[in-house]
């Protein structure tokens, strides 16, 4: 991991992770940031997001308004909101056009370094039109604000370049123009060593919950999921597994609530295993 991160700066590409829900990839980029004391920005994809809302958007709503009260429609600059991107590549020009009393997005502002990185999360969410419509921005790092009576160029001036973040389920497949601009790591299943230390770092207190028989459950389940061609239990639902047994006083494996709590989170079975249901 560590040598992806490296690579990626090195060679100014994003850095693109694949893996399973609740595999790290989204924190990895917070632990860049606050190790290195740079900027750190996010935007999470959805179905509805566009390429442009990681440059900037333009509040045409607020335009319109505007134009139906006395004091008229101000000038373009007005209406414009930098995008994470922009924020990154150039925070004093995304500064500027910031409106008074809005917070700047950054989370570490505070930081000493100018450098900064951007997390784009979940990016398979997408239209595949998007990481289209980014390549130019991620591997040049300029884009073009056309939404100005003058169009204006945002280049990148951050020292240490920006470090871009991009994760993916792989819900959908990514285009291979988008994929070959990047660095990409694949972020495996993790190992009973590495589970007894999530674990350890959420609940220090393992005797609260059995969690021997959890990492071995989990085990099975991802298996059985695999050979059955379905998405395995992810390291989240392990955590979600924790936390059930320690609300649920679960201590030991024989807990008779344990079976049904295991079916609910890592074999999410639906069909022939409905269990008792809510009491009348």
């Amino acid at each position: 991991m560590e040598l992806a991160v490296r690579v990626a700066r090195a060679t100014k590409r994003p850095l693109l992770l694949f893996g399973a829900p609740g595999s790290g990839k989204s924190s990895l980029a917070k632990y860049i940031a606050y190790q290195h004391r740079l900027r750190y920005y996010e935007q999470v994809i959805t179905a509805r997001t566009t390429a442009r809302d990681l440059l900037w958007s333009f509040d045409s709503v607020r335009r319109l308004g505007d134009a139906q009260t006395k004091t008229g429609i101000k000038t373009d600059r007005d209406y414009i909101a930098p995008g994470v991107l922009w924020w990154a590549f150039d925070r004093t020009s995304a500064a500027s056009f910031a409106r008074a009393g809005e917070p700047h997005p950054d989370w570490n502002s505070s930081r000493s370094g100018d450098g900064a990185i951007v997390l784009i999360d979940e990016i398979d969410k997408a239209d595949p039109d998007v990481p289209n419509s980014l390549l130019v921005p991620l591997a040049d790092r300029y884009f073009t604000v056309t939404d100005l009576e003058e169009a204006q160029v945002v280049q990148e001036t951050s020292r240490p370049e920006t470090l871009i973040v991009i994760t993916s389920n792989e819900e959908r497949d990514l285009p291979p123009a988008f994929e070959r601009r990047c660095v990409v790591y694949r972020l495996e299943d993790h190992d009973e060593e590495a589970l007894r230390q999530i674990a350890t770092n959420h609940v220090p207190d393992q005797d609260t919950y059995p969690l021997k028989h959890l990492i071995d459950e989990l085990t099975a389940a991802r298996r059985q999921a695999r050979d059955a061609q379905r998405r395995p239990p992810s390291t989240a639902e392990f955590i979600d597994a924790i936390r059930a047994c320690i609300g649920e006083g679960i201590t030991t494996a024989t807990h008779s609530d344990l079976e049904d709590v295991l079916k609910m989170v890592f074999r999410k079975n639906t069909r022939g295993d409905a269990g008792q249901g809510w009491p009348a």
